[in-house]
């Protein structure tokens, strides 16, 4: 990381001193699990179970560093859509609960899609 210091150990506080001097903040991420969707595989994604994930500040400038083991595997399918995304449709659209859940399922958890939808077929 720094010119001229390859090999040598560093007490973490004085890099920790010299980090700051530089304007650089460093943070732990208490993460299980990172997914990361392939934009040139479609529905693929690679997984990094029990990674270790570092936030770097640099000057505003916010980077992330993560270390694990990787995999690939299907994206799945499975939408994950809360009460209060039903709560929101059925009270924009002023439908009952099962049609709300049922346009939320049908626009795969899009909310303004499912309240779209809804307000077409009034």
């Amino acid at each position: 990381m720094f010119p001229g210091m390859k090999g040598m150990n560093i007490n973490p506080k004085m890099m920790e001193q010299a980090m700051k001097k530089m304007g650089m903040k460093q943070e732990e991420i208490p993460a299980t699990e990172v997914i990361i969707k392939l934009a040139d595989k479609e529905g693929k994604e690679l997984v990094i179970a029990e990674p270790q994930v570092t936030k770097v500040n640099m000057m505003g400038q916010e980077t992330y560093q993560i270390v694990g083991e990787a995999h690939e595997r299907e994206r799945s399918s499975e939408v994950a859509i809360t009460e209060e995304d039903v709560k929101t449709v059925m009270e924009q659209v002023k439908v009952d609960k099962k049609t709300a859940q049922s346009a939320l399922e049908k626009s795969k958890g899009d909310i303004a899609e499912a309240i779209l939808t809804l307000q077409e077929n009034e």
